[in-house]
């Protein structure tokens, strides 16, 4: 498929004053999804979001135009996101796909924790994040497109069965799965949930801060703490784990800024909860992309590497689990 072409056929239902395309490429990354950049003719800058026919769908994962109208809806509760320009339909020659307008700023993890460029805005990070958050759980869900429905305990189940099953004996794991189903706090109102909200998520400016949060693949309605939780796992701190928030950020400011915000008060301990469910989520990821590159099915050596992060989240685990006790 020749992706350049369309991209510059579909240029005047992007923008009226377009006639092409142009500098159109594929970014790096998305084994199931492609990111492709580009600009119109007369100055708009563009992403594309596309599943090609070859690329794969877990079962988490919405629809591409699921994902589009969920931006839609929390660009119009004031979310910092990309706008959507348009959803693909059959004959713009795209398939499955969607594009929106391109932000500008980072989204390495790793150097929004580290250089000396965002040192400015690092220290607000935590709090805007918080704000953001309460944004989104805000937004009303008459009108959103059907979404699954998870709980601390559905998904304590869900990703203990997926353990089960690849037949690995990791006695960290089992203590935790124990420890956490003793643990699991009762359910809440569900709210939407964006699923993966965690610095490499987030796009950030220099002078801006907090200017967009991608990637809503696997967005759901859930427990508000969950996204909290999740922003705090150890992995997404890139190293600078004294700040458990994303690696730029302490509790207090997260919890705070999320209800000055109108998301209501957080436990700090049901946020701990999901951040340590999030860890051993992370873990069993972690070993299934392994088990996927020890079978031949995935031999990237992005899938081994990765495995061989468990080891990382168990010692999360343990010290999660010492901490409690």
């Amino acid at each position: 498929m020749d992706i350049p072409a369309a991209l510059s056929a579909l240029a005047r239902r992007l923008s009226p004053n377009a006639t092409r395309a142009l500098d159109a490429r594929r970014l790096s990354g998305g084994a199931s999804l492609e990111t492709w950049t580009f600009d119109l003719d007369d100055g708009t800058a563009l992403i594309l979001r596309r599943r090609p026919p070859t690329g794969s769908m877990s079962q988490a994962a919405l629809p591409l135009a699921a994902e589009a109208a969920l931006l839609a809806a929390v660009d119009r509760r004031g979310a910092p996101v990309p706008e959507v320009v348009r959803i693909c339909e059959p004959g713009d020659g795209l398939g499955e796909a969607y594009v929106m307008r391109r932000l500008t700023g980072e989204t390495l993890g790793k150097r929004i924790v580290r250089d000396e460029a965002f040192a400015g805005v690092r220290p607000g990070l935590a709090a805007r994040c918080g704000q953001v958050l309460a944004t989104i759980h805000a937004t009303p869900l008459d009108g959103l497109p059907p979404l699954a429905t998870s709980d601390a305990r559905g998904e304590l189940a869900r990703y203990e069965a997926v353990y089960r099953q690849s037949g690995a004996e990791r006695p960290v794991f089992e203590a935790a799965f124990r420890w956490l189903a003793d643990a699991a706090p009762a359910p809440v109102p569900a709210v939407l949930v964006h699923g993966d909200f965690r610095n490499g998520n987030l796009m950030v400016d220099p002078g801006k801060g907090l200017v967009g949060v991608l990637d809503w693949e696997l967005s759901h309605l859930g427990d508000p703490a969950e996204d909290l939780g999740w922003l705090c796992v150890n992995s997404w701190r890139f190293g600078q784990w004294r700040r458990p928030v994303g690696g730029f950020g302490d509790y207090a400011a997260l919890l705070d800024g999320y209800a000055a915000s109108g998301g209501g008060e957080i436990a700090l301990s049901r946020l701990l909860f999901w951040q340590a469910l999030g860890s051993l989520k992370w873990g069993v990821m972690c070993l299934m992309m392994y088990a996927s590159f020890a079978s031949g099915a995935d031999r990237s050596i992005e899938r081994a590497m990765i495995g061989r992060r468990a080891s990382e989240t168990e010692a999360d685990l343990v010290l999660l689990m010492e901490r409690a006790a």
